[in-house]
């Protein structure tokens, strides 16, 4: 039996045929890509003046402040920190 290029019915014929996808553009994986893209991403903010604090919350709390910070059209990050200098700046002597 002949392979016919248009058969894909019997696809152990076609196994080891390369398909058409998207190329390939960086040739790190992907793992690495977010290694370097994370270290970028702390050297901007390290630029900017910024500082890593993180913070656990219950998930009530967290549904209030992204409910909050989309009503005022910033990021919950900017609404945490807008919230904690106000109350540092009440309890200023």
């Amino acid at each position: 039996m002949a392979k016919e290029q248009t058969d894909r019915t019997t696809l152990d014929l076609f196994a080891h045929e390369r398909r058409p996808g998207r190329p390939k553009t960086n040739p790190l994986t992907r793992d690495e890509q977010l290694r370097i893209n994370k270290r970028n991403q702390l050297k901007r903010d390290k630029v900017r003046g910024l500082k890593r604090v993180e913070l656990k919350l219950n998930e009530e709390a967290v549904d209030a402040l992204n409910q909050l910070a989309q009503a005022r059209d910033i990021s919950r990050s900017e609404l945490i920190e807008e919230m904690l200098l106000a109350q540092l700046n009440t309890l200023k002597p």
